[in-house]
């Protein structure tokens, strides 16, 4: 194995239609619902991708703009085939709303796979005036969230459901940013996050390797401690890393252990 299969994904949902009596604080109950929600469209693309690699799908040629059968097919074959992928607010949003649409067309479990989710990542490390892509990439992307200023707000989705081809066209300008933004942020991100998915494991390689980015150019700096234990600690030398990590295993004396007590 050469390290794992890591991907970005984002995806955009159709909204429910509902019957309501007002405008503030409604409670919709089941037999209100008109419409359910669907995925109308996906931008995907492999952590190390080109531009050419972008995968861009939508149900803008569908007759029903909500029949996202076909998209949801791809959907499961990215799942099943990648270890790893990236999305904003993706564990609670985007990978339960692609799971409930596979769900309900009978698709089976595609095989595991790990999420990193970059808002959650920008909530652990650092205390950011937002978490929201929107703020993270005027920060920390050379590129910008799209707005699609043409068909602002709520617009631009009633307008693709209302089959409008310059409002499908707004929405890939306004999904595919959101995936190669998100790379920028988090790769950004990555190297200060604790917890991230170890992808030095899914590698046969028995050289000690970066957990965060699977670099080999490691420096033994200093020690790191824990209540039970001392650990060599290592700082990653790949560009555009420079993630800390320790020993899994303590450097501290058969004696010494027995010698440590607990309070």
């Amino acid at each position: 194995m050469s390290g794992p299969k890591i991907g970005l994904i984002d995806i955009e949902t159709a909204p429910i239609e509902g019957r309501v009596w007002g405008l503030f604080d409604q409670n919709v109950g089941l037999n209100q619902i008109t419409t359910e929600w669907a995925i109308i469209s996906f931008c995907f693309m492999p952590l190390h991708g080109k531009r050419k690699d972008i995968e861009y799908l939508d149900t803008s040629k569908k007759a029903d703009p909500r029949d996202d059968q076909e998209l949801c097919a791809r959907l499961w074959e990215i799942l099943h085939e990648y270890d790893i992928l990236i999305a904003q607010n993706g564990k609670r949003f985007d990978m339960r709303k692609i799971r409930a649409r596979l769900i309900m067309h009978g698709f089976p479990p595609p095989s595991p796979c790990k999420i990193e989710d970059t808002m959650l990542m920008a909530r652990q490390v650092a205390a950011f005036t937002s978490n929201k892509l929107e703020w993270l990439t005027t920060y920390l992307s050379k590129q910008q969230k799209s707005k699609h200023k043409d068909f602002p707000g709520f617009e631009l989705w009633a307008e693709c459901l209302a089959g409008n081809p310059k409002a499908w066209a707004a929405m890939r300008k306004y999904n595919i940013p959101d995936v190669t933004t998100m790379r920028d942020v988090y790769l950004r991100l990555r190297p200060w996050v604790r917890g991230h998915s170890n992808v030095a494991v899914y590698t046969d390689d028995e050289r000690p390797a970066c957990p965060v980015c699977g670099g080999l150019k490691l420096k033994a700096d200093g020690f790191q401690y824990t209540n039970v234990g001392k650990y060599q600690r290592y700082q990653c030398g790949s560009p555009k890393c420079g993630a800390w990590s320790r020993s899994r295993h303590t450097l501290n004396t058969l004696e010494k252990r027995r010698a440590l007590l607990s309070n």
